[in-house]
């Protein structure tokens, strides 16, 4: 399914404080596929709960890429709070607790993960002829105003 292209310079509303995450996998031993599938099958489910329940977890939006031995999402959430209160979650617990039962002795596959909190007014971002995507997917997405026509401009503090 096509995106919509938004045509003309957009950026976000950044007067909120955030936090990006960053997860991913790496394949250490490709062929060791049943060491590593079940590390890989565990995430979509706690996507599809992220996105089912967005407004009540504080999840936004998320970005993901795969490459030949890593996979890597770039998660937005609205505060460190609601992510490390998901870290807690069921569907997470169960999964990172396979994960470690596994991962032990199990050096075919590794897993990573970056947190940003970021304060409001010092991220910005530059959108031109995209869909939402990333920041703009997960914040406001508006169009570029002379208040908002460099990154100088869009990174003063509110």
């Amino acid at each position: 399914m096509a995106s919509k292209v938004y045509a003309g310079r957009y950026t976000i509303d950044n007067t909120e404080d955030m936090v990006v995450f960053i997860i991913g996998m790496r394949v250490n031993n490709r062929l060791a596929v049943h060491k590593w599938f079940p590390v890989f099958k565990a995430m979509p489910g706690m996507i599809k709960e992220l996105y089912t329940n967005k407004e009540e977890l504080g999840f936004l939006s998320m970005e993901s890429y795969f490459g030949l031995k890593t996979t890597t999402m770039i998660q937005y959430w609205r505060s460190l709070e609601d992510l490390l209160a998901y870290a807690k979650n069921e569907k997470h617990l169960t999964a990172w607790k396979q994960f470690n039962q596994k991962a032990h002795s199990n050096d075919a596959v590794g897993i990573y993960h970056e947190t940003y909190q970021i304060s409001k007014g010092t991220y910005e971002s530059i959108y031109v002829n995209m869909p939402h995507y990333g920041l703009g997917k997960a914040l406001s997405h508006i169009p570029v105003t002379s208040e908002k026509s460099s990154a100088r401009k869009r990174l003063q503090k509110q």
